[in-house]
């Protein structure tokens, strides 16, 4: 069976990229369109939305396959293999609940109760997760101006999700029909931060091309109020207070590196 599937080109479901193009595991080299591979790890920083900031501590990954597009710079993603374009890794909110809920505040007598019972027990703790809130392909990687230092170098569609038994599991900033969209650029911002292109060479006998020491930033985007707190969303209204939502004042700055690779060269290493 194996071998009439490679004789009519069928790629076997066990090939998987080999040396170092094995960070693109996740690229779709095999859908239509796509003509490059995409793996862009951010390792540090942080993102400001309201009152509230959270470092990032936990390596989060942008990853998937990059469209063939017009002007060729500007390229669209291809939805990763495993469905995690953008990884769903937590980052400890500073505070926990106690930033965010007082349960005094809590008019409904069994959610404050619960609320209560949450610090007594000490499950306090709060993770904010950063999820994509539209199609990969929403996702646009612009490497020119990536490279130029002026524009937008990444746009990026997401709503974070605010994790806590106590919050349910519904708690997001931001939503599908609502999207927090950060547009990043590795130049300066109107009186905040400031990106950095990076430092470009080349692995792979010129196979990948890595990019180390990028810093993408914006504080330019919106953030809407939160939504799906609690019981029905009762405690929607004391998050958004304590966070200042919504809020036109945020920031993120994302750091870390990119590497891209045609995509026949990752397919050439399977």
């Amino acid at each position: 069976m194996i071998a009439s599937l490679a004789a009519i080109g069928v790629p076997s479901a066990m090939a998987t990229p080999k040396g170092g193009y094995a960070v693109f595991a996740q690229c779709p080299v095999h859908a239509a369109g796509v003509d490059a591979c995409l793996y862009s790890p951010t390792t540090s920083g942080y993102v400001k939305i309201g009152k509230q900031e959270v470092p990032i501590v936990n390596t989060q990954v942008l990853q998937g396959g990059l469209l063939e597009n017009e002007p060729t710079y500007v390229k669209p993603l291809s939805a990763a293999l495993n469905g995690e374009t953008l990884t769903k890794t937590p980052q400890k909110v500073p505070g926990g609940l106690a930033g965010l809920v007082e349960c005094y505040k809590i008019s409904n007598f069994i959610e404050r109760i619960l609320c209560e019972g949450f610090f007594e027990n000490g499950v306090t703790g709060v993770n904010a997760v950063t999820e994509l809130a539209a199609p990969a392909s929403s996702v646009v990687l612009n490497s020119a101006f990536e490279q130029l230092g002026v524009g937008t170098a990444l746009t990026l569609p997401v709503k974070v999700k605010l994790e806590n038994p106590l919050l349910g599991s519904e708690c997001y900033i931001g939503s599908n029909k609502e999207p927090i969209n950060i547009e990043l650029t590795t130049g300066a911002t109107s009186g905040g931060p400031t990106g950095k292109p990076g430092t470009k060479t080349t692995k792979e006998e010129g196979g990948i091309v890595e990019i180390s020491g990028v810093s993408l930033v914006s504080n330019t985007f919106t953030a809407p109020k939160a939504t799906g707190c609690g019981l029905f969303g009762i405690l929607d209204g004391i998050v958004n207070e304590k966070l200042g939502l919504p809020s036109t004042k945020n920031v993120a700055v994302l750091n870390g590196y990119v590497e891209i690779a045609n995509s026949s060269a990752v397919e050439e290493s399977e």
